[in-house]
């Protein structure tokens, strides 16, 4: 092989119409037809179809080894590359050289139908085939929209901890650890250090994994997930939803000019996600009780809301829904009062449409060192963990508000698919620690 030629990718072929190129990846499947091979060739940028003519070489012996390469094994090919509006990605390659770098064994994942744990399973393997990789181009695309929004915006990204002396969002879903000669646990979430970066900072945001040992089975739940958390300093609920719905619709847009490939591999239909532009609906969480009411469904005051209940709540409207002001009792200690009304706190969650659930859950914080500390003994939680964190009361307090967004919800609701599991590299799950 001439190690002279260019060496391409898939994606950017269409740099090198009629021009012969090197190209790296492993292959994806193949057909005989007896003397032409049809070689389908990935590199982790997309798919492309080889045509290795019997007439075009010289070296029978190597024709003969290409129609027999075991699929997934590694390869290097050589060619040219023709644009064919037919093919996939609209270009494919004249072979003139095949290469085996390593031959694969009998790969496991067939064109039959398998099950979801085999999948997963398999889940280090299954990622080379087209679905995952489609999802997990597209959660490239969240992450990288994401940074960029707040990047636009000014927050600094600051990093939160992962090990954390106390509970933020309930002591019943934390997974616990040996810390030296202390007990730590995994965080649930970053918001109490970026509440003390806002001090520091003014509007700031943290991005990574958190971790909540909820034993729960359903399709939107994971032990391990990844979140996004801003946080504001000199802000309120209501600048909490501007922020959340310009977020989601600039995230949305991203994705439809960078992955409409990616769409349309997951049939998922972009005319759904064209349509989500702000404002988005804001309804209290006394007028959902009413939606609910309306279907058939009643919640006492201060229920927290099921999957089947916030999917009434999304089915009654076109977009994403806030659902603002919620009673104090459904809500962390850390939320602020409402002024207008003391049964209600400062929180509000984003349910998304399609039956996807909260995405986002946020609110105004309590600047008041008293309430704060009244809240924590009612909550029963032990005040010197908690400290460090009264400390930001006591030191130039201010009004300030942030939320958290589930990535895995948030990707899984854009791609449309089942469950949350699919939108993870490799998941976690009650049940599932492996590979």
């Amino acid at each position: 092989m001439q190690t002279t030629l260019p060496l391409a990718s898939v994606k950017k072929l269409g740099e090198f119409v009629d021009q012969d190129v090197r190209l790296r990846g492993w292959l994806y499947g193949g057909r005989s037809s007896g003397k032409i091979a049809f070689l389908m060739i990935r590199d982790g940028t997309g798919v492309v179809q080889g045509v290795l003519a019997k007439s075009d070489v010289e070296d029978e012996e190597m024709f003969q080894a290409a129609r027999k390469i075991p699929q997934e094994s590694s390869i290097i090919v050589a060619g040219k590359v023709r644009q064919d509006d037919r093919a996939p990605g609209g270009y494919e390659l004249l072979l003139s050289h095949v290469e085996t770098y390593s031959e694969a064994g009998e790969y496991p994942i067939t064109p039959k139908e398998h099950g979801q744990s085999f999948l997963m399973d398999h889940r280090h393997l299954w990622l080379r085939s087209r679905l995952p990789h489609a999802i997990l181009s597209i959660r490239s695309s969240v992450e990288f929209a994401l940074r960029s929004f707040f990047d636009r915006e000014g927050f600094t990204l600051v990093d939160a901890p992962i090990f954390t002396p106390n509970a933020c969002e309930g002591t019943s879903t934390l997974f616990q650890t040996d810390y030296f000669d202390k007990q730590a646990y995994l965080t649930q979430s970053g918001q109490l250090y970026m509440e003390a970066a806002a001090a520091a900072f003014g509007n700031v945001y943290c991005f990574g994994p958190t971790f909540r040992a909820e034993k729960s089975k359903t399709r939107r739940h994971l032990t391990e997930f990844w979140m996004l958390e801003p946080e504001m300093a000199w802000a309120d609920i209501d600048d909490v939803m501007q922020l959340a719905e310009n977020m989601i619709a600039s995230v949305i847009g991203t994705v439809l000019e960078r992955n409409a490939a990616d769409l349309a591999t997951l049939e998922r239909d972009p005319a759904k996600l064209e349509a989500i532009r702000p404002p988005f609906p804001r309804i209290t969480y006394a007028e959902a009780l009413e939606v609910l009411a309306k279907q058939g469904k009643t919640l006492a005051w201060g229920d927290d809301f099921g999957g089947e209940d916030e999917t009434i709540i999304a089915n009654s409207f076109a977009k994403p829904v806030f659902v603002h002001r919620w009673p104090r009792e459904a809500k962390a200690f850390y939320m602020a009062p409402d002024p207008e009304d003391d049964r209600l706190v400062l929180g509000v969650d984003l349910i998304a449409p399609e039956g996807y659930g909260e995405i986002i859950g946020g609110g105004q914080r309590a600047d008041s060192l008293t309430y704060l500390e009244e809240q924590i003994a009612a909550h029963d939680l032990p005040p010197e963990a908690f400290e460090w964190y009264m400390d930001l009361r006591r030191f130039g307090s201010v009004p300030h508000a942030g939320f958290g967004i589930g990535l895995e919800r948030f990707v899984g609701w854009i791609c449309g698919t089942h469950h949350v599991r699919e939108v993870i590299p490799f998941p976690r799950t009650m049940n599932r620690l492996s590979p």
